[in-house]
């Protein structure tokens, strides 16, 4: 039997540098290539999350405008209302049209607030749907991504 060599014993003859360092800096090409990749991705998330976020707080502003000017709208029709009714109070000459008069009044402004109510839930609902509209948009696009992937 033949007695191995120290030479061959300490010899690495199957391991070539060359190759090593070849699939060192293609394994870190492509490492740095899908770090890159899920940046621009997160870049480009957090400009849309941003985008959406303005679109949202533009739509709650603007519809906050619009219920407070509703709001303000049905105040300055009450007030109009009630300010005539008193006029019209001073002009009674019996009882009966006290009655009347009141009755009268009475009915208006409920048929008055019921209009105002369904005005202001419409509205509320238009809102509502105005300012939820940029987050389903931009859930829909993250669903279609997760789809697509």
């Amino acid at each position: 039997m033949a007695t191995p060599k120290l030479d061959d014993v300490f010899s690495f003859s199957a391991f070539d540098p060359s190759k090593f360092s070849d699939s060192f800096r293609e394994l870190a090409e492509k490492s740095v290539n899908q770090s890159k990749d899920a940046f621009a991705k997160v870049k480009e998330a957090s400009e849309d999350a941003t985008k959406t976020i303005e679109a949202t707080l533009e739509k709650a502003q603007a519809g906050t405008v619009e219920l407070g000017l509703k709001a303000i709208d049905a105040v300055r029709s009450n007030a109009e209302s009630t300010f005539s009714h008193m006029e019209a109070l001073l002009g009674v000459k019996s009882v009966s049209e006290l009655f009347e008069l009141q009755s009268a009044f009475a009915r208006k402004q409920a048929e008055a607030a019921v209009e105002q109510i369904k005005s202001m839930q419409e509205t509320s609902r238009k809102v509502a749907e105005d300012v939820s509209k940029p987050s389903k948009d931009a859930a829909q696009k993250v669903a279609s991504i997760f789809k697509a992937a």
